[in-house]
């Protein structure tokens, strides 16, 4: 009975590994024809056809049971090194692809609600928290190396800082320094299929693993330590290392300083450059105010240019029309007398030395006097209207009185009296001083 049940258990557990085998195989080829087939629509350039395609290999299925905590990990984790390798390296080069579309042809190609979650959840970080919980089962050191690469790479192009780099990188490199103590993977076989290889000694076994350890140090403390100004970091970092040799530390250290430096003439052509510009907005001010000065100048100049053409064109029509000339002795001398004989003409006597002779003003000069005379009448009364607005209505008020004085036809007749007698008592007046300057 013994033997026989041995047997039984025997071929059960031959059937069992079998049936298991066979499961892998079927699963993994249906994987490597799932990347093709979305390596030759990347090729193509049809990124969601792309995306959609590579998808379901990098998503965990739903838990049969939700209320329990279960989870099992994408469909990619169950595969090969070299498909895990290859799946999760596509599915960033095209997240990388999608993210360098512009933003019209992105929101085009997926929609403005999904492009704007792919772009979040690489530019914020939560790509690498989504790798490591989908296909490494929330474990940061069985991340492959080449995947790693991957990740801060695509960080790097895309991030708005890297902080987030910084702290996964050095997760991961914590992780691997640090031997597995877990012994679950001896008793179960989900366990031996999440553990990755290349994580039983530290990840470095193989040269392969060795120079993509050497590849993620390069990217930690000469791109992303710098981006984040660690730079004495950087360097303690590179010289206590255990993974470099000393040829390549000397290069790493070689390559930092150049970064560093470049860093520093950069801020000094920057700077340099800031100050010219504040130099040249300085000067443009500067000419700006002295063009202003010289225009105020200028202009209170012709205002009082102006303001003297005006007081010399007023002075001068006051001294040609406010006096009037008498009549000369010697013109009056000269009017013949009735009866008495007429006089030879004498000759003029000379004119005075010393007395220039002023020629009259001719009738535009006096045109211009008078129009300067009535402009200058203008802005007086205009001025005076608005230091006491009253006076425009006194007049105002004087006028309309007129107005209705004289519509009334009594008044008007009166007036119209008035004004003959008056006129005709000066006409009177004009006529006797005539005769009397006649006599």
């Amino acid at each position: 009975m013994s033997t026989s049940s041995s047997r039984i258990m025997a071929s059960s557990i031959s059937s069992l590994s079998s049936s298991l085998s066979s499961a892998r195989h079927s699963s993994s080829s249906h994987i490597t024809k799932t990347y093709r087939q979305a390596s030759t629509l990347f090729l193509t350039r049809r990124l969601p056809e792309a995306l959609s395609t590579v998808l379901p290999l990098i998503t965990p299925p739903a838990p049969e049971d939700p209320s329990t905590d279960a989870f099992d990990p994408a469909p990619v984790a169950r595969a090969s090194r070299s498909t895990r390798i290859k799946v999760w390296s596509l599915y960033l080069t095209v997240l990388n692809a999608i993210l360098e579309l512009d933003s019209d042809e992105g929101k085009q190609a997926f929609g403005t609600h999904e492009w704007r979650t792919l772009c979040t959840k690489v530019r914020d970080g939560h790509i690498w928290e989504e790798v490591v919980h989908d296909g490494y089962h929330d474990i940061e050191g069985n991340v492959d190396a080449d995947v790693v690469i991957n990740l801060a790479t695509i960080l790097l192009a895309h991030a708005k800082t890297q902080a987030v780099s910084q702290k996964r990188l050095e997760n991961y490199l914590a992780a691997a320094r640090t031997p597995n103590l877990d012994i679950s993977d001896r008793f179960g076989e989900s366990s031996r299929r999440l553990r990755s290889p290349a994580k039983a000694s530290g990840g470095a076994d193989t040269p392969r693993d060795l120079n993509a350890r050497v590849k993620i140090l390069e990217i930690y403390t000469l791109h992303v330590l710098p981006r984040n100004n660690e730079w004495e970091y950087a360097h303690e970092f590179i010289s206590m290392s255990a993974v470099l040799d000393d040829e390549r530390r000397e290069a790493f250290l070689q390559a930092l300083q150049s970064l560093q430096d470049d860093q520093l003439d950069a801020e000094k052509r920057e700077h340099e450059e800031r100050e010219q510009q504040e130099e040249r907005i300085r000067r443009d001010i500067e000419e700006a105010r002295r063009l202003r000065a010289e225009n105020e100048e200028r202009e209170r100049k012709r205002l009082e240019e102006e303001r003297a053409r005006r007081q010399a064109a007023s002075t001068t029509t006051e001294g040609d029309y406010g006096v009037e000339t008498a009549p000369s002795p010697s013109s009056a001398a000269r009017r013949p007398v009735p009866g008495q004989p007429k006089s030879t003409p004498r000759s003029m006597p000379p004119a005075r030395k010393g007395k220039a002779v002023v020629a009259p003003p001719s009738l535009g000069k006096r045109a211009t006097m008078v129009f300067h005379n009535l402009r200058a009448l203008v802005d007086q009364m205009s001025a005076s209207v608005r230091m006491n607005p009253f006076v425009l209505y006194r007049t105002l008020a004087f006028i309309i009185g007129l107005l209705l004085m004289f519509s009334r036809k009594s008044i008007r007749e009166r007036v119209a009296r008035v004004l003959g007698t008056s006129w005709d008592k000066i006409r009177s007046t004009a006529g006797m001083g005539v005769k009397v300057s006649y006599i």
